[in-house]
This record gives structure tokens, sequence and C-alpha cells, in this order.
């Protein structure tokens, strides 16, 4: 890290911990210009020290530095761009292995043009955790997390091959093994420094952690103080290879938090009601900061679980800024002891220190919540913003039946199961509960209490449904064994919450295959099941292919639904069960107190089981030691590898980019509604053997049962591109409104209608552009970089929808596909578009950021309209990526110059 030019005379030093800290202090930069710095909110202030410290007066200007004291002034509305480089980079594997395949495609490359393929390395350090691969296929026995770590291994070899591969490659580049945790977990108990340091010539610098993650869930770390927020892998790349992140500085709303939730209440009862309010609000591409005498009545994890759902409210991230509690929580989960006392000393050295004293900063707007008004809740039955207080459950499923599922005859109708005597099923039941995902299972709150609870019902005799799919899936190490020590994992086994794994399963769609019986029944009687979990996302064909009813809910409340089997009871007036008496039990019954779940935490949860259990983080278990990997400063790529192959990014490229070339006569290859998820566009889930990716592995000489799923072939871009836009709840309104749903499209001038893979090949054989059509918040939910990869790889030049979720956008331009926006009040149903048309846009060669542009469209009737779309390229550095077809040729031609 090369020093600052430090306009601001701001460079100081700090004593902390027994060493001597260089630091770019705030309350120095105030004194010498930037006035007012003080009142910022907290999040602005680790972005201004981040532009003091890599001040170099070219992607940082003294000019750039005033403009976050001018944010005092313009709320973040100037729209003002700086260069942000966060300390490190975070992924997972799903994301990780094609990052990884991305750098080495680039050494290949870098060989190519002439250059050292070891300037193809992080400059920053990055760590990939191990944690999307487990599925739940064995669940409810004692054996089931062997036996699924037997079959994840089985089928990922590969994957872990060249991971391993990457890890003696690659500087700074670490990985977590398999069964160690989620990754924003294991970045929330161990990786998550707060304050980061960097040695130099002898110097010690101290700086805000902050780092950048490839999956949308990396804002969970803001709990812990730590900015950061998902990125795609595209952006991740750019990152750990030295680029800065070209942003916009936000607005920050503040979401004031006063009083202390009620008896009874939980944790994700208060992010549902979080999310609901934010995403009411609208937050999309804004910080969101909270405060307020609230914070003093909010454990660590509590934070750290509104943290983790700022994709679900559409924020870039959801920050709490440094207290007593952080250090409390730091001190609990086994940091170093000078790290600690680091943290204290420069976070009130640099006034990021928060108390219930502390002024309130400045914000662009104000939310507010007493937390006492929080309620027991549950979000579904397809939103994560989608909340509903516990007793409305009945009523909003049977309510979605109608408007949603469009199920009126014989709802409460029961079907027999074949070869099932005990048992029948009906509308909403509960196929699926699942404790599972980054959210909860940070939050020994939660988790402790679903145990308890579960040794209440064991107490009374209750038992969980026969055609329920129940698993428990922690977040890490630490959380099954305090569960193990505490007696409470064999009470959630007794109601068949038995360990699966480590990893996010049935929150990423890793639900597993359900009982062959009853996913029959499910799909013959068209049933509309339900699942209830304890995750973040319930998008509609995401949690199982069977299930299309999914409601996030506490842990305790899933293990409650698992007893009950439906979601059609009030379990706030209606018993769970029977006990052995024959006497009803409701859930007021056998819920736990909040005095009871405290008093096993403090016993339970310690310093030294998490040291313990982070001791040796990095060596993995004796399956990851046996895994085989190549050495080698490139990689040997294996033709007949069918889950990691050489990307096409980089054929035929020179050391300068070549003419962008105008849009014209592009057809439309999807015309989609709103919020439209990175689930329905990038490929995910299991692989249909009718499909194009299916199709593909077939002829490769794949089995069906080894098919495994999109997301553990993300390093093939060969089946990757060929499930873009296969979702099997995608809809594609060229195909009329009540046309078929999944991956299909009409191609002109044919008027033939097939999947879209085949319709864009066709396409590219004609050489004809193609562009995309949606509404709003096109793109929002996960980070998945393929979703943008996918696009490129079939030819569609533009996508032109009326709002972009932020990192979907961001992953556009990163991969040459340029975003526009239709004008306030345009849309394309609106405009009479049918998908027949074709799109002309010219102009791109002299393009500017944010420009207002004409999109010419030309009717199937000869009609031609004019429409006004605005350039969401919102960046110069967007735009260089853009112009260089991508930000990694950018990057790449950068470096091999």
């Amino acid at each position: 890290m090369s020093k600052s030019l430090d306009s601001f005379n701001c460079r100081r030093t700090l004593r902390a911990g027994g060493s001597e800290y260089t630091y770019y202090s705030l309350i120095e930069a105030e004194k010498n210009g930037l006035t007012g710095i003080a009142q910022l909110p907290y999040s602005m202030k680790v972005l201004l020290e981040n532009l003091l410290r890599n001040e170099d007066g070219r992607s940082v200007t003294k000019a750039s530095i005033q403009a976050v004291a001018g944010w005092l002034t313009d709320r973040g509305s100037a729209g003002v761009e700086i260069a942000y480089r966060p300390a490190r980079v975070l992924m997972q594997d799903f994301t990780g292995v094609p990052a990884v395949v991305d750098l080495a495609a680039m050494r290949d490359a870098m060989v190519s043009l002439g250059g050292d393929p070891q300037k193809i390395n992080p400059l920053v350090p990055v760590d990939l955790v191990i944690d999307h691969s487990v599925i739940v296929d064995e669940f409810g026995t004692p054996l089931a997390f062997a036996r699924n770590v037997e079959l994840e291994y089985e089928r990922n070899q590969e994957r872990y091959k060249f991971l391993k591969w990457g890890q003696q490659a690659f500087r700074n580049f670490r990985v977590v093994p398999p069964g160690t945790g989620i990754c924003h977990q294991v970045n929330l108990e161990y990786l998550g420094q707060v304050v980061w340091t960097n040695t130099e010539e002898g110097e010690i610098t101290a700086y805000p952690d902050t780092c950048v993650g490839t999956d949308s869930h990396t804002t969970m770390i803001n709990g812990l103080g730590v900015l950061g927020w998902g990125v795609g892998g595209i952006e991740a790349e750019a990152a750990m290879l030295g680029q800065p992140v070209s942003m916009l500085l936000p607005e920050v709303v503040g979401f004031r938090l006063t009083g202390k939730l009620k008896e009874g209440v939980t944790a994700t009862d208060l992010v549902l009601t979080v999310t609901q309010m934010l995403r009411k609000k609208g937050v999309v591409g804004k910080f969101v900061e909270f405060f307020g005498s609230g914070l003093s009545n909010m454990t660590l994890a509590d934070r750290a679980t509104i943290g983790n759902m700022a994709p679900e409210y559409g924020a870039t991230c959801g920050f709490f800024p440094v207290d007593a509690e952080t250090i409390r929580y730091l001190t609990m989960s086994g940091r170093a002891e000078s790290r600690i006392e680091l943290v204290e000393a420069y976070s009130k050295a640099q006034g990021m220190w928060r108390e219930n004293a502390s002024a309130d900063p400045v914000f662009t707007d104000l939310l507010e919540l007493d937390l006492g008004d929080v309620v027991p809740s549950m979000a579904g039955p397809k939103r994560p913003e989608g909340r509903v207080a516990l007793e409305g459950i009945p009523a909003g499923f049977a309510k979605a039946m109608e408007t949603e599922y469009k199920k009126t005859v014989d709802v409460a109708k029961r079907y027999p199961v074949e070869g099932e005597e005990g048992f029948d099923l009906g509308h909403g039941d509960v196929a699926i509960a699942a404790i599972t995902s980054c959210t909860n299972t940070s939050n020994p709150s939660v988790l402790i209490g679903a145990g308890l609870l579960a040794r209440n019902a064991n107490r009374l005799g209750l038992k969980q449904k026969p055609w329920v799919k129940t698993s428990l899936a922690p977040g890490s190490q630490v959380v099954a064994e305090y569960l193990e020590k505490s007696g409470l994992q064999k009470e959630l086994d007794q109601i068949g919450f038995n360990l699966v794994g480590f990893g996010c399963t049935t929150c990423i769609g890793n639900s597993g295959p359900l009982p062959a019986p009853i996913s029959k029944t499910i799909n013959d009687k068209g049933l509309i099941a339900a699942a209830v979990l304890s995750g973040n996302r319930n998008f509609e064909g995401r949690v199982s292919p069977d299930v299309q009813a999914n409601y996030l809910a506490s842990p305790p409340l899933v293990v409650a639904y698992a007893l009950a089997g439906t979601v059609t009871l009030d379990l706030t007036t209606e018993p769970l069960g029977e006990d052995r008496d024959g006497r009803p039990v409701f859930l007021k019954d056998i819920w736990p107190t909040s005095q009871e779940i405290d008093a096993f935490i403090a016993e339970h949860v310690t310093r030294e089981l998490f040291a313990r259990k982070y001791a040796d983080v990095f060596k993995g278990d004796e399956n990851w030691q046996k895994v085989q990997a190549p050495a080698g400063q490139t990689y040997a790529w294996d033709d007949g590898s069918t889950y990691v192959q050489n990307p096409p990014y980089f054929v035929g490229m020179r050391t300068r980019p070549g003419e962008i070339g105008e849009i014209k006569g592009a057809r439309v290859l999807g015309l989609f509604g709103d919020k439209i998820t990175t689930d329905h566009i990038s490929p995910a889930g299991s692989i249909k053997a009718a499909s194009p990716a299916g199709k593909y592995l077939t002829e490769h000489g794949v089995g069906v049962a080894d098919f495994n799923q999109y997301g553990t072939r993300r390093g093939n871009h060969e089946v990757m591109m060929r499930g873009t836009f296969a979702n099997i709840r995608i809809r594609n309104h060229m195909l009329g409104e009540n046309g078929r749903e999944g991956g299909y499209t009409i191609h002109y001038p044919s008027k033939e209608e097939m999947p879209i893979y085949d319709a864009a090949m066709l396409y590219k054989q004609e050489g004809v552009p193609l562009v995309i059509l949606a509404g709003i918040e096109y793109g929002n939910g996960s980070s998945r970089d393929w979703a943008a990869k996918g696009t490129n790889l079939l030819g569609v030049r533009a996508v032109i929808a009326q709002s972009f979720e932020r990192i979907h956008r961001s992953n556009l331009v990163g991969m040459g596909v340029i975003p526009f926006v239709f004008e306030e009040g345009d849309s394309w149903a609106s405009l009479g578009l049918r998908g027949d048309e074709t799109v002309t846009i010219e102009g791109l060669e002299s393009i500017r950021p944010r420009q207002k542009m004409v999109a010419t469209i030309s009717f199937a009737d000869g009609t031609i309209k004019n429409v006004p779309i605005l350039c969401r390229i919102d960046t110069i550095d967007e735009l260089d990526y853009f112009r260089n077809g991508g930000i990694l040729q950018y990057v790449l031609r950068d470096l091999a110059a």
C-alpha cells in the first residue's frame, strides 16, 4: 500500500495492544478543511477514511475527498463518483469457482498476449469458503451428516481439485474447506477483524476492515461494524486484481431503533419487520444505517441477522456502528486481545464509536421502529418482504391459493399417498421444514430457542408429521458444538432435525429430493405444498421444484411447523397436536422463555469454544486432505471435464479494444415482468434431463443421477449458458399471458416456439443481435455473476428495464452488456410491445455515463416508435469496462500493458 498524498495532513500514529500504528485521522482532516465531517453517518466515515488513505491524484483526488464533506449538504443526491478499495474479498464456492476459472483463463490469455502470467494474482487477501455444495439427500437419521458429506465429495472432486490448485497457484488466496460453515458466519465469527492492518516498510497502517463478497449476503458482516456488501464475481475479481470498486456516493437512510423486543419475539420477527418496512420505503442502491438507544438492547447476533437481509430490503448495506457490544462479541468469539484493544482505541480515536449519548448523524432520510412493536411473524409465500403476523398465515395462504395459484376448487380435499397408510396430503401441507442459512444460524438465541422448544415438545410426546422433510444445517461447527454440549441436539434429533451438513442447503435450493411418493402425489394432484425455512430467500422455484409456497420463519417456528405439518393452522389459537394423554398442545405451551434461552447461551456459548473450533480452520477433514490437486502457475484444462472449462471471454483478444458497434435490428429474446430475480435468470437448482443443459450433459456421457446441480457446474460455461433464463417458474410474456412457464421464447421471423438457449444460438448463426425487455427491479436477489455472464454468452447486447437491482446492473456492465431504463411512466407493456418487434440503438461509440438516448422500435406492422431511454452505465470507470468488452478484458489489457 503506497502512502497517500495526504492533502488534509491527517496521517497520525496510535498506540494500542503494545504496537504503534499509522492511521488517517478524521478528526485532523476535519480541522484541516473537511468541515463538519463528524456529523457524517458512520458508514460514510468508513468511505471517507478509505479515500484519505488511498489519495493518489488519479483515481482518488482531493476533489473526490471534498465531495464526501459536501455530502452533508447534498445528502447523496449529487451523484458523485468515487473509487473505493475494500480491504479484502470474500467468496463462496458457487461464485468462487467461476472467479478462479476466470483468473486461470486470464493467466492463459496473458501468456497469449506475451505477458507474465503471475501478474494475474490477487493483490488483496481473498478467502473462499466452500459452503454451497452440500445437498440434503439424507435427513432425519444420525447417519445423515456422514452420508451427505460422502455424496458431496463424490460429486465435487473436480471442483475441489481445481480450488486446491488455485490455493497453491495464487498468492493471497485461502480456502476454507467444506464442512466448516457458511461463509458469512465464518466471516462474522473468525475472518472479520473490524480494524484491518497492513505492514509495509516496517510501518503498520490501521484502517477499517472492509470487504466485498461474491454473495449478496456479505452484508451480514455489517452487524460487526465492518462495511461490506455483495458484488458480482466479475467486480470481485477486479477488486482482487487491484482495481477500485467504482461507486456513487450513496444516500444513507437512518433507521432509528428504540425500546426492546417483547417476550416471545425473536430476532427473525424483527428482521422480517425491518425488511418489510425498508422494501416499502424503497432503499435500492442506498446505504441503511441503524442508530438509536435500541441498539443497546440488541446482541451482535441480532444485528448481524438484520445486516444479512440487506439484499432482501434492497439496500447496499445495513450498517451497525462499533460499540461496547462489538467488543463483547469479539471477546466471546475468540479474537486476539491485541486486536480487540486496537478496535476500541481506533474506533474512539476516529469518532467511529457509538454510545447512547452519541449525537445522531445526518442522514438522507429516516425511519423509526420501537422494538416493542414487533410481533411473531413469517414471510411468504414467495417474497422475503411479504411479512405476515403469525395469526395471519392461514388467511394469507388461502388468499394466495386464489390469487397466486389459481386454485379455487376442492382446496380442502386430501389425497392418498402411494404406499403410505398412515397419512394423506393436501394443499398447504409442510413438505419441508429446514433450519438453515446464514440469516439465523449465526444467532444463538433462535437456535437455542429451537432446541428448547423441541425439548418441551418431546416431554409432551409431540411428533413431527410424517410428510415433513426436516433438516438442520448449522452455520458453523461452533453451533453444532454448543447444541451438542447443551444436550439440545438430542432433543432436535427426536423431531427429525438431525445434522445434515454445514452449508446453505435449503435456502439456495440444495434441499434435496422429497421422498418419491410425496413428490409424486404433489405433482400428480397439483398440490400447493409449503416449505418453512429459517432462511433469507423464498422466491418461487428456489427451495424445491415440488414446493411453491415458501415461508421464512425463526428456527423455533420451523420446529413448530414440523409438528403442525400445515400452514393452514393458526398457531396462535389452534393446537399443534396432542400430548400423550390426548390433550391439545398449543404453541404457547412449549415456547421457551427468553430467560431460559439466555441462561443456556451464557453456559454453552463460550470464548473457549470459538477458539478451539477455529484453531485450524484451513486444514479440513480427512476427505479434504485426500483431494489430489495439480500444481503449476497455469491450469492444465481437461477438455473432457463437465465441471471446469476454459471460458471463451478472451478468444481472439487483442491488446487494444475494437469498435463497439451499434445495435441494429435486434430481436427480443425475452419479455419479462416485474421483479425478475437473478434466480430466474441465472442457472440454479436441479438440471432437468430434457433441458438444453441436461441434453449437453447426456451427450457428454453424464448420467442423470450424476447431473448434480447448476451451482456446482458454474465453472463450465457450456452448461451455464444453456441454463440461463431456464428457471421453471420464469414467464416470458412473448408466449402470451397463458403461455407455458419456463425458459422458452419465440424465434422471429419463423414464429417457432423453442428454448431460449436454442433461439439464441439460432440468432447467433443468423448474425442477429438480441435485447431483453423487463419491468421493475430487474435482477433482484443474489449477486449471481452468471446472470450477467449467461446473458452475454447468449448474444444479448442490451437489457431495457423499468429499473434494476444494484448488483445485477453492475454485473451486466462488467460483462459488456449495456443496461438501459425506460423513462418514468414507460414500460414495454404501456408501449404495446409483444416481442415480435426489432430494436435499434445508435450512438454507442460516443456514449457517456447516464446519457439519454433513443431506442427505435419497429413493429411487425411497419409502425416505428422512438422510445426515450436512459443509459445506466453510471461512471467513467464503468464506461471503460464497457468499451473493453467487460471488466476482465479491461484489467487484462491494463496489466499486459
